[in-house]
């Protein structure tokens, strides 16, 4: 128990983000359409979060502060001050609008697959957000989030196993390979790995458990385990989407419950439905509470959750995510649209990042070395040369 609470914290919290409806939704859909060739896709995801969730939770750590309020108070020039907020805070608005429209639509897709589509469902969900939000008791709906993140792992970890998947093909997929059909699944594996909104709430999140530059090597173990934990899991759903449903088109939740029928039977389906919609609900609440902790870092208000500026900030974005969801878009599809949403966003939160993180004035000696400075960089550019790609192929720029 000693181990468990040692190294699962902070770091726990942001791969229970991750894996969501988005994740389970994209990385169902990459292994039905190009088999395992994109599982390099993941392992690159999570080793660049690996990087990126480290620096943003020792700038936590050091400081005792947030990403916003490092953004805010760490860029003097009051021109750039004011390009710069306004940069993440618009990127962070998007970012978070999309990836709550997917949240939503996910606990829709969960529920409709049990109890059909005679409710607005997406309405009712985002009012019970609503509740929870204005009420402001988060820490069940955190256990229930990281339980069901810890049994949906183990199932479809298992589910991996029991399918047999073909080595020779699985391992051929770590190899990278661009096509003028997959860069849109690729950015959209990336958007729902590294979430640009996790690196501002684990560096909000990071001081309420670790307190003194000490405790960084626990950090850092932290943050390998529980993040190549999710990383593997991620893997694992597109191995198992690879070995039954290759091939089949993805439409609804029949078709991605038969991935767990190896292991579940006739039971894969109601298991499904009950975790997109744990998770999708779930989610809907951590998404707009990240971005009102975001905004009341970076714009240095002195407020608490039931201050009228911090709940305008969830409320907008919990409007947009629901008005999204429920205006005839196949829920498949706005999770897919938000996934590729936060990929492109990503570039932007990721450069103020990295500038912070090699400030010697505000880490000491904790600032970056020149290998992480390097990684950083080169998420940077895959991130924008895949986005570019994608947006290219789908509306012929050039």
């Amino acid at each position: 128990m000693n181990i468990l609470k040692k190294y699962f914290g902070p770091s726990t919290l942001v791969t229970a983000a991750f894996i969501g409806p988005g994740t389970l939704t994209v990385c169902t859909i990459s292994g039905a359409n190009f088999g395992y060739t994109l599982l390099w896709v993941l392992l690159f995801a999570t080793l660049a979060t690996i990087i990126l969730q480290e620096m943003t939770a020792r700038l936590g750590l050091i400081t005792q502060g947030g990403l916003g309020e490092a953004i805010r108070s760490n860029i003097k020039n009051l021109g750039v001050r004011i390009m710069a907020v306004t940069l993440v805070f618009t990127a962070i608005i998007i970012g978070n609008a999309a990836y709550e429209a997917g949240n939503i639509s996910g606990a829709v897709l969960g529920i409709e697959g049990v109890v059909g589509s005679r409710v607005p469902w997406a309405l009712v969900i985002g009012g019970v957000s609503f509740g929870v939000l204005y009420i402001g008791r988060f820490k069940l709906i955190e256990q229930i989030l990281i339980g069901l993140v810890i049994l949906m792992s183990i199932v479809f970890l298992v589910t991996a196993i029991v399918v047999k998947p073909d080595l020779g093909d699985l391992f051929s997929g770590f190899v990278p390979s661009f096509t003028e059909n997959n860069q849109l699944a690729i950015l959209g594996l990336i958007g729902t790995t590294i979430v640009p909104y996790n690196l501002f709430l684990h560096a909000s999140s990071v001081s309420q458990k670790w307190k003194n530059a000490d405790q960084l090597g626990d950090l850092q173990k932290e943050n390998v385990i529980a993040i190549g934990l999710g990383g593997l899991i991620s893997m694992a759903i597109v191995i198992t989407s690879a070995a039954t449903i290759f091939g089949v088109g993805v439409s609804g939740i029949n078709e991605m419950a038969t991935q767990l029928e190896p292991l579940l039977g006739s039971w894969a389906k109601y298991f499904l439905a009950l975790g997109l919609f744990a998770a999708g609900i779930s989610s809907s609440i951590t998404a707009p509470l990240a971005a009102a902790y975001t905004a009341q870092g970076i714009f240095g208000w002195k407020v608490d959750a039931k201050d009228v500026k911090f709940r305008a900030i969830w409320v907008l974005i919990l409007v947009v995510g629901t008005v999204f969801s429920m205006i005839g878009y196949k829920p498949i599809e706005v999770i897919q649209v938000a996934q590729i949403a936060n990929g492109i966003l990503l570039p932007v939160i990721v450069f103020f990042l990295i500038y912070l993180c090699n400030k010697k004035s505000l880490l000491k000696n904790y600032v970056n070395k020149s290998w992480q400075n390097g990684l950083a960089i080169l998420v940077i550019l895959v991130s924008l040369i895949v986005s570019f790609r994608s947006l290219n192929s789908v509306f012929g720029f050039l």
